[in-house]
């Protein structure tokens, strides 16, 4: 298969129905999905094959035992980090065909080491009310993938 026009990287996804979330958002949109572990459910669970449907097999999916075995992966990147915590709106980046754009768990975000790692630039999801600390997963990984495709200029069709 040719190389994605962007890469969804999921580490250590709890939910297993954000993840079918996820997975049914890269199938429609044709990008590839890469889900490090550990996971914090099963692949064959249930909750996570109903929120995919019947998307399934269109998913371009890869799995990774940790971090670890993602970057030996993938060791150049380009990584673009997202975390609730980051310094910079979504909306600076500049995205490229081909980037890796990282995303943590539902509970613990990408953590610190990743995110002081230096692999790439980290952005966030602007929130205004204070006492919302983040967004549900699968609602952030649709804004931050329709926003590169729509610099990567694939909205217009």
């Amino acid at each position: 298969m040719s190389e994605p026009l962007l890469n969804v990287v999921l580490v250590r996804p709890e939910i297993p129905q954000n993840t079918g979330s996820i997975a049914r958002l890269t199938a429609a949109v044709r990008v590839r999905l890469h889900l490090v572990g550990p996971l914090g459910f099963s692949l064959a669970d249930r909750y996570l094959r109903r929120a995919g449907l019947d998307y399934w097999p269109m998913v371009d999916l890869r799995t990774y035992v940790n971090a670890e075995a993602f970057f030996s992966a993938h060791p150049a990147g380009p990584f673009k980090l997202f975390s609730a915590r980051a310094p910079h709106s979504y909306i600076q980046a500049q995205f490229a065909p081909g980037d890796f754009l990282l995303f943590g768990s539902e509970t613990k975000g990408l953590g610190r080491t990743i995110l002081s790692s230096g692999i790439g630039p980290a952005y966030r999801i602007p929130i205004f009310e204070p006492g919302v600390r983040s967004l549900n997963l699968s609602n952030a990984v649709s804004i931050v993938v329709y926003e590169a495709l729509r610099q990567l200029g694939r909205l217009a069709s």
